[in-house]
This record gives structure tokens, C-alpha cells and sequence, in this order.
């Protein structure tokens, strides 16, 4: 059964948002704002992609404008959880290099026909997952650079190459953006029951459906973050992704 658009959803939605800004503000989390921000933005994204989307899928050229959105808000979103200077752009690399493998190899096979209402929600998730990998995945490098600054200079004076002396330190940290990614996986149907697989159970599918395409979407997840991890990575090994406070060696 699905839910009911109607008032009662809507005031259920607003208290359970309030909810979290409180139970935020109340434990000193920080980001209360940032809750209630991200709920409303949100609501207002949903209810306007409800309605493009039922546009979007006549018509290939807008369906491509609209997955390009898609990409675009990910690089943005991504690089600038990762760093607030010029080189958050580079985000581009490591989210196109996991979805565009993956997307590019089930148009090629038919397991994904290109029409709108099937590509957009799965050039979607796979988008979201990369997104999270590459943030994730940075994040964690850089800091971990920051904080054994010293180490990285221990490499170097040990004759690593820069690259090399980066990776040593910021490998075993930025390989952590994959557990979310394999918990998932390894407790799917103990512990959680995904939301595609719900979804086709709402949606009439039968349960050995839903279950296919519930490790279908699991097993891409796996191979997008991966991709996204490993590209991320490198790049920060490389100074293509750094922050300000960075010695000028690990920025070029």
C-alpha cells in the first residue's frame, strides 16, 4: 500500500523534521540548521522533480539535460563537502568514473532499456553513491593528511615520491568510504530491507523480482563506489584535490 498524499502525510513529515532539528540542537550536533534546511530544500526538490520528470522522459534531449543535472549537482555537492578552494571541480573525476563504466555497460547489455522512467532513478542511485564514496572517501584522505603531516615528510625524507608518501597515509582512511557501502550489502534482508526492494514489493513486483533488482542495485553500488574510492584517492595523492592549509608540495 502506499502512502497517502494528503494533509496528514504532510504533518507527520513536519514533526518528524522537527524532531531531528531538535533532538540536533538539544545534543549539541551542530548541524540543526543544516537539518532543517536540508528537509525543506528537499520537499521543495521532490515536488519540483515530480513534475519535470513526467516532462523530461518524452523527449531524449531533455532526458540527457536532466541526467546532466543530476551529474552536475553531485560534482558540486561533493567537492565542496571535500575542500572550499578551486580544486573542488575534480570531484567530476571520481563520480563520472564510477557511474559512467556502469551505466555505459547496462545500456550496451539491454538490462537497462534508455527510457526516462527506468534510466532516471537508476542513473540516480548510482550518482548518489558515487557521490557519497567520493566524499566520503576525500574527506577522510585529507584530513588524515593534515593531521600525520609529519609521517608524509617522514616518506619523503626516505626517498618516497611525493605521491607515494601521500598514499601510504591516506590510503587505509580514505578505504573506509566503502564500509557503508558493504554493511549494507552484507545485512541486506537480516537487518534492513532496502528501498528498492520495497519499493517493487509496493509496486505489485513479486518478491524474487524485487530481490533482483534489490542485488542489482547492490552489486552496481559496490562497483560505483569503488571506482569513485579509488579515483578520489589518487587524486588527493596527487595534490589534484587539497585544502589551503596543505604545505605547498602536497597542492601542487
Amino acid at each position: 500500500m502506499l502512502l497517502p498524499v494528503n494533509t496528514t502525510l504532510g504533518v507527520i513529515l513536519a514533526i518528524l523534521l522537527v524532531v531531528a532539528v531538535v533532538v540536533a540542537a538539544l545534543a549539541h550536533l551542530g548541524h540543526a540548521r543544516a537539518i532543517a534546511v536540508a528537509g525543506l530544500r528537499a520537499a521543495a526538490q521532490l515536488a519540483a522533480v515530480s513534475y519535470l520528470i513526467g516532462w523530461v522522459v518524452g523527449a531524449l534531449p531533455w532526458l540527457l539535460c536532466f541526467l546532466a543535472l543530476m551529474y552536475a549537482v553531485a560534482v558540486r555537492t561533493a567537492g565542496r563537502r571535500i575542500t572550499r578552494n578551486r580544486t573542488w571541480w575534480w570531484a567530476a573525476v571520481p563520480i563520472a568514473a564510477g557511474v559512467a563504466p556502469v551505466v555505459g555497460l547496462l545500456l550496451l547489455t539491454g538490462l537497462v532499456p534508455p527510457r526516462g522512467l527506468i534510466l532516471i532513478p537508476v542513473v540516480g542511485i548510482l550518482i548518489g553513491g558515487a557521490l557519497t564514496a567520493t566524499v566520503l572517501s576525500g574527506r577522510r584522505a585529507l584530513d588524515e593528511l593534515e593531521s600525520r603531516r609529519g609521517e608524509v615528510e617522514a616518506g619523503l625524507a626516505l626517498g618516497l615520491l611525493d605521491r607515494d608518501a601521500r598514499m601510504e597515509i591516506a590510503r587505509p582512511a580514505a578505504s573506509d568510504a566503502l564500509l557503508p557501502g558493504l554493511d549494507q550489502t552484507r545485512t541486506v534482508g537480516l537487518v534492513t530491507l532496502p528501498g528498492a526492494f520495497v519499493g517493487m514489493l509496493l509496486g505489485g513486483a513479486s518478491p524474487v523480482q524485487a530481490g533482483a533488482v534489490q542485488l542489482f542495485v547492490l552489486v552496481a553500488l559496490l562497483a560505483v563506489q569503488a571506482a569513485a574510492c579509488a579515483t578520489a584517492l589518487e587524486l588527493v595523492a596527487r595534490g589534484r584535490i587539497h585544502r589551503v592549509g596543505l604545505t605547498a608540495a602536497e597542492g601542487e
